[in-house]
């Protein structure tokens, strides 16, 4: 490694600070699908995802659920094709725009989501809880501003 000098520093804040984000999104990942994995039993990581992004909502089409969760158009729609033949969602095209999908939660889907997402949620604030309202704020908005860059 080449040796720190007021020329290269900013370089090498640069690198530490990459390391840092990729060390943070993987352990969190891999936190986070085993969390998705164990909270709702039988389904896929990315299919709990799709589930915790409708619960609270009266649906969303493709296009949003893909921007939240994250998850690309081509694997979504094979997750939604599942979870529906579980029984967990309905689609429909809208009504203005019969090429825009809308997918809610079933009944079941949202009994699913009112047992699951708070067990969901109460593991990550345990993960979390030493980081006041104030510092939580902060990495957010910190990292939106990063996120912004690219």
């Amino acid at each position: 490694m080449a040796r720190i000098s007021a020329n290269n520093t900013r370089e090498s804040d640069v690198i530490s600070l990459l390391a840092a984000l990729a060390r943070a999104h993987q352990k969190f990942s891999l936190f986070d699908a085993e969390l998705h994995r164990l909270a709702v039993s039988g389904l896929t990581a990315p299919q709990a995802k799709v589930i915790f992004c409708l619960g609270n909502t009266d649906g969303l089409p493709c296009s949003e659920i893909t921007e939240l969760t994250l998850i690309t158009k081509g694997t979504l729609t094979g997750v939604i094709d599942r979870l529906e033949t579980k029984g967990l969602v309905q689609r429909w095209s809208d009504g203005d725009d019969g090429r825009k999908i809308i997918v809610d939660l079933t009944r079941l889907g949202q009994r699913v989501f009112r047992r699951e997402h708070p067990r969901y949620l109460a593991q990550m604030n345990s993960r979390l809880e030493n980081f006041s309202t104030r510092d939580l704020k902060q990495a957010a908005n910190l990292l939106d501003r990063i996120a912004g860059q690219f």
